[in-house]
């Protein structure tokens, strides 16, 4: 009894939970690994060495039988072997595709028009890159972007595709190269100020608009949070703040001295002046000015 208890403790729980978000139960997702590792066998084999009761795995093998996950390879007594993971999950993952698509489409046409002008909070590292990417993706004309290049470069293969697919961007970069995301000739890639340095506590913002008709901004510190809407007054505020940021590039790149002169390294005398106390600490950290 000892060893098949080991035998169970060794299913991965990281692994039992993402089976179990696909739909397999508990006993569902130790019994199809136990096949997967031993196979073929008997519901009162499986039972043992996956731990599960034996009433349990009775149902728990037609549940996964009808699913084709596992299949019946004799009879009397009836043994059992697993389908091939890739076999069986590309094939979930197309019946999956195609009942949302149906469902969406039914669903669609029972929902009345929406005039979406809500915003719509996110949370969660996943769900906000996620987002990012679905933005871009449905994206036909224009993205602008304000952000630091680490954050960005999470999202250089989606943008690259969109680049390819003919979509303008304008990108405002906390960082150095602005090579890096200049994916074709309609890519305008500016440093932010000048330099790219990070700087008071909206650097840790992440901002896109998409079409002029939609945004996302997102504040990537230790708890991922972001907003997103189609409200257009609001996206009309992201894409001021993009533009406004994109001037400065430009006015810096042509008179940066006269502007260091007047107002110090990093616009030092504007920020202090309305810096929170916090902002104005980090700013003083950031660039080693006092």
């Amino acid at each position: 009894m000892t060893a098949k208890i080991a035998v169970v403790g060794a299913v991965p729980g990281t692994l039992v939970a993402d089976l179990k978000r696909l739909g397999f139960t508990e006993y569902e997702s130790r019994i199809y690994v136990q096949l997967l590792r031993e196979s073929p066998a008997t519901a009162y084999e499986i039972s043992k060495t996956a731990g599960v009761p034996r009433p349990n795995t009775y149902h728990a093998l037609e549940a996964l039988s009808q699913r084709g996950a596992v299949l019946p390879v004799s009879e009397t007594p009836v043994r059992y072997i697993a389908a091939q993971p890739k076999e069986f999950l590309d094939s979930l993952a197309r019946r999956t595709s195609d009942l949302c698509a149906s469902v969406g489409n039914q669903l669609a046409n029972i929902a009345q028009p929406l005039d979406d002008q809500y915003v719509w909070t996110l949370t969660g590292e996943s769900a906000v890159h996620e987002k990012i990417d679905s933005l871009i993706d449905s994206s036909q004309s224009i993205i602008m972007v304000k952000a630091a290049d680490d954050v960005l470069r999470r999202h250089a293969e989606t943008l690259r595709a969109a680049a390819a697919r003919g979509v303008e961007f304008l990108i405002v970069l906390f960082g150095q190269n602005a090579d890096e995301f200049r994916f074709a000739e309609n890519s305008r890639v500016y440093i932010h100020e000048g330099n790219g340095v990070r700087m008071g506590t909206t650097d840790n913002l992440f901002t896109i608009t998409s079409d002029r008709k939609e945004m996302v901004t997102a504040v990537m510190a230790e708890d991922v949070t972001a907003v997103h809407t189609r409200n257009q007054p609001i996206v009309n505020m992201a894409e001021s703040l993009i533009r406004h940021d994109y001037y400065m590039a430009e006015i810096f790149d042509r008179l940066g001295p006269e502007i260091e002169s007047n107002f110090g390294p990093y616009l030092r005398d504007l920020r202090l002046a309305c810096f929170t106390p916090e902002q104005a600490a980090s700013f003083k950290v950031k660039t080693g000015l006092t």
